[in-house]
């Protein structure tokens, strides 16, 4: 029984990471398309804080499941995975790097 429940929260964890990614990457699709620095800078870092929350609650679900589980969690193929990445090969935006 006590198994049912842990497979129900993390279940919950999982789609509220889900949902958090797709926010994260909202404000990154937004930031890219922004003109005004300020407004740019501003959804980075909202993104950023989706970035950190996702990556605390999968340390969560890392934790909480069960050793004999510890399989790879499939997130579904989008343009999100590709976009991740691209973007931890390089953490900085390029208005940032480029501030010569």
């Amino acid at each position: 029984m006590q198994n049912k429940k842990n497979q129900t929260a993390v279940g919950m964890m999982i789609q509220r990471c889900h949902k958090w990614r797709q926010k994260r990457k909202q404000y990154m699709d937004q930031a890219r398309q922004a003109t005004d620095e300020i407004e740019r800078e501003r959804l980075l870092q909202a993104a950023e804080h989706y970035g950190r929350i996702v990556n605390e609650e999968q340390s969560k679900i890392d934790s909480t499941r069960d050793p004999k589980d510890k399989t790879p969690v499939d997130v579904p193929a989008t343009e999100e995975s590709t976009d991740t990445t691209e973007e931890e090969e390089n953490p900085f935006p390029e208005f940032l790097t480029n501030l010569n």
